[in-house]
């Protein structure tokens, strides 16, 4: 480090300290603000023993504009309420769920599934093999009343059709091969609604989404929470579940809290059960006192997706150049206080099956090596505030950024990357947008930014698929917030999506990754985590690990123990 970076970066500890100090006063004076209420708990439980009755209050970071969609903080919510075809297992396995067995044909192409009966959705509509078809169809149209954005994106161009064979016996026909279809459909955006409920309007869905999964909505309080109640004829658990049958609670009440003291502090004070995302300066003292369950998702990392179809990033020594000039790893341990790990693969997520962890030391902070590629590039002129220029033109760099991609205290990580590059000349400019102005794509246009945060969970790499497919037959892919095109990177990926074995799938995608790395399309700082603090009296919550860490409340229940 050099030595203006290292006295940059000890000015900031030095000032994440006293903000610790200065949170810990804010806490104190957030909890004589909350009104402890009593506890709804279960009656009569003993401790150990799954009891019936209560309602879970969860507190939860970000309020999403619909109950259901593309947004991992939407997949949250909609394991709630809806069933997915197949779970998926922390080791890869699948498994049953409401497909009780399936067959693949020879040629990798036909997949046939047993759906379970006599399940239902909650608005008596039978979930049938018919249901199924009309939520893929829904999915892959281009309805914006029905289109799945998760989905879409993965089966468009490879699906042919599905077809009930019978009542309850559902045929998907595939073009070519593509191996993480059952990995796709395990995650919660895929789960199977009501096509009864679907047939109302988008706005009416998002409010009061029907499934059949194990809680009912009742209300969306915008602003405030959501309120679930428990489906008393729910019989349709995944295998990964912990009983069969409905859940033990009452129901939710699923709370936005968006500030993180208020929300750690409501757990505190017993106004919560259950609270996610612990803030970086509780973390000790939350895994002190109360049981921390968590999960590193798969996929991408949180990356800053470097924009690469017009200059400066259109070179690939300046990508590489910008990842060199910044220490991120000393910058995740200044913002973020051990909470989160560093990741420094910023291809792939360190929990993917495919992850190579090597890649993870890939460009460590190195201000010669930044240099030296810059002056390469071209970009040698320096003004009288070391600020490179090429051809008059000075290395601006602007990242656009919003709570919605990044964890609380993640603007620390952008600060510090933008006072340690300016030591190899980028002149780096942060652009907070906030939620719903960076939804309506403020800050977002072709020409208004150079970097932008973001993450694609998945369990593993077949979210490259999404994120690194390029444009194609003029067809722009939205989805590859880099703008790289990379046609052979392209190929791999497609060969790994075909192969039938899985040592050949996973040297492919590890090909891929490591392509991926060379060429610095992004960068990445850490994880998305889904970390929960429950309090002593809750039991048996536990994370969907093997999809992309959903909550599953569906088996929690209350003790006597406080």
């Amino acid at each position: 480090m050099s030595k203006p970076a290292a006295v940059h970066a000890v000015f900031l500890l030095k000032s994440l300290n006293r903000r610790v100090k200065s949170r810990a006063a804010i806490i104190a004076i957030a909890m004589s603000g909350l009104s402890i209420a009593d506890p709804v708990h279960a009656e009569g439980a003993s401790a150990g023993k799954p009891q019936s009755g209560g309602i879970i209050r969860y507190g939860h970071f970000q309020e999403p504009p619909c109950l259901y969609g593309g947004w991992v903080q939407q997949w949250y919510l909609q394991r709630q309420f809806s069933d997915n075809l197949v779970a998926r297992a922390e080791d890869g396995r699948i498994l049953p769920w409401l497909a009780t067995a399936w067959t693949i044909s020879d040629d990798r192409k036909t997949y046939t599934f047993q759906i379970k009966p006599d399940v239902k959705f909650t608005d008596g509509t039978s979930l049938d093999a018919q249901a199924v078809v009309d939520n893929i169809n829904g999915w892959l149209s281009d309805s914006p009343e029905l289109e799945n954005p998760t989905a879409g994106p993965y089966l468009r161009g490879i699906f042919e059709s599905a077809a009930v064979a019978d009542p309850l016996t559902l045929k998907i026909t595939l073009k070519t091969p593509f191996e993480p279809l059952l990995n796709v459909f395990a995650q919660s955006s895929q789960g199977i609604l009501s096509p009864t409920a679907l047939k109302r309007s988008k706005a009416v869905n998002c409010e009061s989404p029907v499934g059949s999964g194990p809680f009912i909505v009742e209300k969306w309080n915008r602003g405030k929470n959501v309120i679930f109640r428990r489906n008393p004829n729910y019989n349709s658990a995944p295998a990964t579940a912990k009983h069969q049958g409905p859940a033990y609670v009452e129901g939710i009440e699923w709370r936005f809290l968006a500030d993180p003291t208020i929300r750690y502090g409501s757990l505190l004070t017993g106004e919560s059960d259950v609270v996610y995302h612990i803030p970086a300066v509780n973390w000790q003292d939350a895994n002190s006192r109360f049981k921390i369950v968590r999960h590193l998702t798969g996929g991408t990392p949180l990356r800053l997706a470097l924009f690469s179809e017009r200059p400066p990033f259109d070179d690939v020594r300046v990508r590489q150049a910008f990842a060199y000039a910044s220490d991120r790893r000393a910058a995740v341990q200044a913002a973020f206080l051990g909470s989160l790990p560093y990741e420094g693969n910023f291809a792939l997520s360190q929990s993917s099956p495919e992850y190579v962890s090597e890649l993870s030391k890939s460009y460590s902070y190195d201000i010669e090596k930044a240099n030296k590629l810059l002056d390469e590039a071209g970009w040698a002129e320096r003004d009288a505030n070391g600020i490179r220029s090429k051809n008059g033109k000075a290395l601006i760099i602007r990242i656009t950024y919003t709570n919605a991609f990044s964890p609380p205290d993640g603007d620390q990580v952008l600060q510090i990357i933008q006072q340690q590059a300016k030591a190899a000349g980028f002149d780096v400019r942060l652009q907070p947008t906030n939620q719903a102005d960076f939804w309506a794509g403020k800050n977002l246009g072709p020409n208004d930014y150079e970097v932008v945060p973001l993450y694609w969970v998945a369990p593993g790499a077949e979210i490259y698929r999404i994120s690194y497919k390029p444009d194609l037959n003029g067809v722009r892919n939205p989805f590859n917030p880099s703008r790289y095109q990379d046609l052979p990177l392209w190929d791999i990926i497609q060969k790994a999506e075909q192969a039938g074995d899985k040592a050949q799938r996973t040297a492919l995608y590890q090909q891929a990754e490591r392509r991926i790395i060379e060429n610095a399309p992004s960068l990445s700082y850490t994880v998305l985590d889904v970390t929960l603090a429950l309090a002593d009296n809750v039991k048996d919550i536990w994370l969907d690990s093997g999809s992309v860490g959903e909550p599953v409340f569906s088996d929690a229940y209350f003790t006597d123990k406080k």
